[in-house]
């Protein structure tokens, strides 16, 4: 079942003839959250943060979890877009160079490597659940350096994704490489991903011709690592450019679309998402990045324009 503007319902919702569309909203609006509200509570996630206005909701919680909830009301899809910056899985006691000092790489437990193997089902199994969140013309974006994304890549082809473009993220002015064992560390690769290969899929290919003065974009984006001002509320050791995740927004959804992050962070995707008047729902597992998170969109939504909300039938 749909609305007039091609929004599935939830399972086992019915319209009624004779009601009127803005009875069919309100009641539909009330409805859906309630549904929602029920299953967050029985999966253990928790809302931390609602805006209405701009259509931004963060939880706190498993992202597994709060996906497989999504599947069960959403089970033809919900979100136009997904970013993903998964575990890199390279927290094994490494040393790397921060702010001109010798530091030690890890970077938590979630980033703590569980063998190859282990690492390759995780990545499956988010994926999986990306891929069934996505509607049938949505696409996913991952970002990761080698110690996961040939693992990433493999596991879009198993679940039968089509690979649109493998962008390289280049870092101006890397740290350097202090064993000098190695070619220094300045680039990260980001996958773009159809949900499958019957997906005709989002390209807005003059905004990109646009912003790169005329000429096609290529597959090599320079730009620089977060800046003072996007760490003013704290800092994500492994935090992403806002102007990265626009630029990513911009290529692949219209204004008004629904952006999903499973693993938020600090919250640069949403951030991202509002100020190009997209819709953002997040899941944070930590709930220290969360808390952070919250901070910065609640700064992003205070200096936005109103727009439709997330979980109505205007989305």
């Amino acid at each position: 079942m749909r609305h007039k503007d091609n929004t599935l319902l939830p399972e086992g919702r019915k319209q009624k003839k004779k009601r009127g569309i803005a009875e069919i909203s309100s009641v539909y609006h009330q409805e859906l959250f309630a549904d929602i509200n029920s299953l967050l509570e029985e999966g253990g996630i928790h809302r931390v943060f609602s805006d209405s206005d701009t259509g931004v909701y963060l939880f706190r919680g498993d992202c597994l979890v709060f996906m497989d909830i999504l599947i069960k009301s959403f089970p033809r899809g919900l979100v136009d877009m997904v970013f993903a910056d998964p575990p890199y899985f390279l927290s094994n006691g490494g040393i790397t160079c921060r702010a001109g000092r010798m530091t030690c790489v890890n970077k938590g437990i979630w980033d703590r490597s569980r063998g190859i193997d282990e690492n390759h089902r995780f990545n499956q199994a988010w994926l999986l659940r990306c891929q069934k969140i996505l509607k049938p013309d949505g696409t996913l974006w991952v970002t990761g350096t080698h110690h996961v994304i040939y693992s990433v890549g493999f596991a879009m082809q198993q679940l039968g994704m089509k690979i649109l473009n493998d962008i390289t993220w280049e870092k101006p002015n890397p740290p350097p490489n202090l064993s000098c064992r190695y070619f220094t560390h300045s680039t990260e690769t980001v996958i773009w991903a159809a949900r499958d290969r019957r997906s005709k899929h989002l390209f807005n290919y003059g905004t990109m011709r646009k912003l790169n003065r005329g000429r096609q974009m290529k597959t090599v984006w320079t730009i620089p690592p977060p800046g003072p001002d996007e760490k003013h509320f704290g800092k994500h050791p492994t935090q992403k450019p806002v102007k990265l995740l626009e630029r990513i927004i911009l290529a692949s959804t219209r204004e008004n679309d629904l952006v999903f992050d499973p693993f938020t962070g600090s919250g640069t995707t949403g951030v991202a998402a509002v100020n190009l008047k997209r819709r953002f729902v997040g899941c944070e597992l930590d709930p220290t990045f969360a808390e952070l998170a919250v901070k910065r969109l609640k700064q992003a939504t205070q200096e936005r324009v109103v727009c439709p909300e997330i979980f109505g039938v205007r989305r």
